[in-house]
């Protein structure tokens, strides 16, 4: 019978000794953001559903959201929406075939954190500057 001892096993890597990667923490901040958009649009649909039933329950609706705990959801919904915008279009470009070198990947996760967050912030710019 074969010696099973576990003393010439490798470890597996877990969190405790692997590093998380930019590409690895972007593919789990795009599934997160993914599913924060359904409840988001959620929310887009109760404020057009209000929008439908009348004056009284739009003011209701439309108070919440210009409350500060409400423009702060509004907030964290646009650079969720843009983050995934810009993940699906990094996964595009994976579909193609191009971007897989490990610099390059590495640059396109970077730029699709701070592109999330520079188009949320001149989102919410141009959004008070037409008001």
């Amino acid at each position: 019978m074969a010696d099973m001892s576990h003393d010439n096993r490798p470890l597996s890597p877990h969190l405790q000794v692997f590093r998380p990667l930019v590409t690895m923490v972007m593919s789990i901040v795009h599934r997160i953001t993914g599913a924060a958009l359904y409840f988001g649009t959620i929310l887009v649909a109760w404020w057009l559903l209000a929008a439908a039933s009348g004056p009284d329950y739009f003011a209701l609706v439309d108070g919440f959201f210009g409350s500060f705990f409400g423009r702060l959801i509004l907030f964290g919904y646009t650079w969720a929406l843009m983050h995934h915008m810009l993940g699906g279009i990094r996964h595009f470009i994976w579909d193609t075939g191009a971007g897989f070198e490990l610099p390059v990947a590495n640059r396109m996760a970077w730029a699709s954190i701070f592109g999330s967050v520079t188009l949320t912030i001149l989102i919410w710019i141009i959004g008070y500057m037409a008001r």
